[in-house]
């Protein structure tokens, strides 16, 4: 009932739930708890109960810490300051990070149980970098308000915070955040830390045409200044290898009509060709007409490699209805990686998949529901899953990447 918002209740914490929240219940019902972790007795102020089902709640006092938490990363985001004037995106800075990184690999298992119907152990492993969970970001998006201030949004909201400093953002980006400042009539503030470790300053999404160069190994990816990259200093590296090795190389043949599906500016694609030869026959699949025409240049080396601009959906759709019997024979024994947006890949991506039956597909995913769900419905198009790794890309946030291997039964 709605005279129930507001209203602060002692709870007990007793599990994590997806999305950065906690589980308690109050009188038979789930109150999803804000900065808190399993194991605390807390006071909490309910600020959604609209649901019959469950409340959202925000921690006001801890009654009883667990042993696993820690003073906030993030000042202006301790639990003693007023809830709806903490920033946004640092939801597990105050926690652990050994006990993070448990927690993220409770809910990958919790949700392949429950979507999927699958029991296995999926380690979330740390990157490298600062042990505390801060420092790793190279790109950081600021808001600016009506009256001009800076800075990041407060947590499930849309109103600008003013902080001192962004402690999840790579140090030379904190050097060049404009906090403090003012912008009246402007909107946002972009930070990019390429490669070069020359941090940009990018106001109102405003980059001119501007790109840029991102080394990975011994390679170079060129993209634009604001397109998408991955955000971790040391995730696009982590994540080559992880693709790589997640490929069976008795499945792969570099002759076979192998795709990258949601392919960005290549970096995928271009782990799959080092791994497997210059030979390797790779189409990269992109809706965004810059990275695909960044794609084109960064998979040069390969000449069996393409890039094509189109959403995957209808991609796909053309494959099936189009192919020939020689396409088909191809796509069967084909690999398929695929880097999804947060929401996945979604019905109509998996029943084409399913219908073209390739040999072996790798799925990147950054939301452990989006991937349970689609690997449960890819194992009931007859592929089994073969294994997930978990990969810590987003420290003191919920975020948790995974890649995951899956084969036709």
């Amino acid at each position: 009932m709605a005279e129930s918002e507001g209203t602060e209740l002692e709870l007990e914490i007793t599990n994590v739930a997806h999305g950065g929240v906690f589980v308690a219940r109050h009188e038979g019902r789930v109150v999803f708890v804000a900065d808190t972790l399993p194991g605390e007795r807390v006071l909490a102020r309910v600020v959604d109960d609209r649901h019959d089902r469950y409340w959202r709640a925000d921690t006001v006092r801890v009654l009883q810490p667990s042993p696993d938490r820690r003073p906030h990363v993030w000042a202006e985001a301790e639990v003693t300051r007023d809830p709806d004037e903490r920033p946004g995106g640092a939801e597990f800075g105050h926690i652990a990070p050994v006990r993070q990184r448990e927690l993220k690999r409770q809910v990958l298992e919790e949700n392949l149980r429950r979507m999927a119907d699958v029991d296995t152990e999926v380690p979330v492993a740390a990157l490298p970098g600062p042990e505390d969970g801060t420092g790793w970001r190279s790109r950081v998006r600021l808001h600016v308000d009506a009256d001009g201030r800076i800075g990041p949004y407060a947590a499930r909201s849309h109103r600008v915070i003013e902080v001192a400093d962004l402690p999840l953002a790579a140090p030379p980006l904190q050097e060049a955040a404009p906090l403090g400042q003012r912008r009246p009539g402007g909107r946002s503030v972009d930070l990019v830390l390429p490669s070069d470790g020359a941090a940009r300053v990018v106001a109102d999404g405003d980059a001119g045409g501007q790109t840029i160069l991102e080394r990975v190994g011994e390679r170079s990816f060129r993209l634009d200044l604001l397109g998408f990259w991955q955000v971790h200093v040391a995730a696009a590296a982590t994540l080559s290898d992880a693709v790589r090795r997640a490929v069976d190389d008795q499945l792969f043949d570099p002759s076979a009509a192998n795709l990258d599906l949601y392919g960005g500016v290549g970096l995928l694609a271009a782990a799959v060709g080092d791994r497997f030869g210059a030979g390797t026959r790779i189409t990269s699949v992109e809706s965004d007409e810059r990275a695909t025409a960044h794609a084109q240049e960064n998979l040069a080396d390969w000449v069996g490699a393409s890039a094509v601009t189109a959403r995957v959906d209808r991609y796909l759709g053309r494959l099936e209805r189009e192919a020939s019997r020689a396409q088909r024979s191809r796509l069967q024994r084909s690999t398929v990686v695929l880097d999804p947006p947060r929401s996945g890949a979604g019905k109509d991506v998996v029943r084409a998949l399913g219908a073209l039956r390739p040999a072996q597909i790798v799925y990147v995913a950054c939301d452990p529901v989006a991937l349970a769900r689609d690997v449960g419905s890819l194992r009931r198009l007859g592929y089994e899953l073969r294994g997930v790794a978990g990969f810590d890309l987003f420290p003191s946030t919920h975020h948790v990447e995974a890649v995951a291997s899956l084969t036709r039964a």
